[in-house]
């Protein structure tokens, strides 16, 4: 064999042993695992309730619906508790009978109202602060003085004689002027007739103002009317 014929045969064998001959294995691809997201399981929270609060009702109170003044005998035992109070001079008792919106008082019917709250009331018979009641009808001249001398006197006066109680009427015997109550709320008239030696001129009349709060009656004025010559 010639050396040119052993180099061929020599190529052959190396090329034949570069070349793999084992059957072709597909090469196993790496799997890529797509991972779902873990869900919670959450769940809605609940919702808070919502409370509508009951309407509260405030119950109105209808007051007692008082008497009319001319037949509640609660008024004549009014006027009598002023009456005791004025004659023993109790300031309390007088007090309790005044109405919280005060008690208005005119010596002269026509002269200059007072007005005394309860709290003051209660010292009208130890007080001597002196008003200014207006001028006397008859003489022009200024009356001033305290409660307890100005007006207690006429009271007494009026309370120890024989009297009758006249309701929403200005009861007198004869006079000069038109009397007339300057108020629209209801009165009662405490009427002293006079006497016959005097041709009955002396009579006399104290009106009380009487109204209700909270269903009880209490005085809201006092006025006082006589003969003017």
């Amino acid at each position: 064999m010639t050396n040119k014929a052993s180099f061929l045969i020599l190529i052959v064998i190396l090329t034949l042993a570069g070349c793999n001959f084992s059957s072709p294995v597909s090469p196993t691809p790496t799997q890529t695992l797509v991972l779902e997201p873990i869900r919670a399981e959450t769940q809605s929270p609940v919702p808070l309730q919502t409370f509508t609060p009951i309407p509260t009702f405030t119950a109105t109170v209808v007051p007692t619906v008082a008497q009319s003044v001319c037949t509640d005998p609660a008024v004549v035992t009014l006027i009598d508790s002023l009456k005791r109070s004025i004659l023993t001079a109790d300031g309390t008792l007088l007090s309790s009978l005044v109405s919280p919106n005060g008690m208005e008082v005119r010596y002269f019917r026509m002269g200059n109202a007072v007005k005394y709250l309860p709290e003051q009331a209660q010292f009208l018979f130890e007080t001597t602060y002196e008003a200014d009641w207006g001028s006397d009808p008859a003489s022009g001249m200024e009356k001033k003085g305290s409660f307890h001398d100005v007006v207690v006197p006429e009271l007494v006066k009026a309370f120890n004689q024989s009297y009758t109680l006249h309701c929403n009427e200005l009861k007198h015997g004869g006079a000069t002027y038109s009397l007339e109550w300057p108020y629209e709320k209801d009165f009662y008239s405490i009427y002293f007739a006079g006497t016959e030696v005097n041709g009955f001129l002396d009579w006399h009349t104290w009106a009380v103002g009487v109204e209700y709060v909270n269903g009880k009656p209490v005085i809201y004025a006092l006025t006082q009317f006589y003969w003017e010559p």
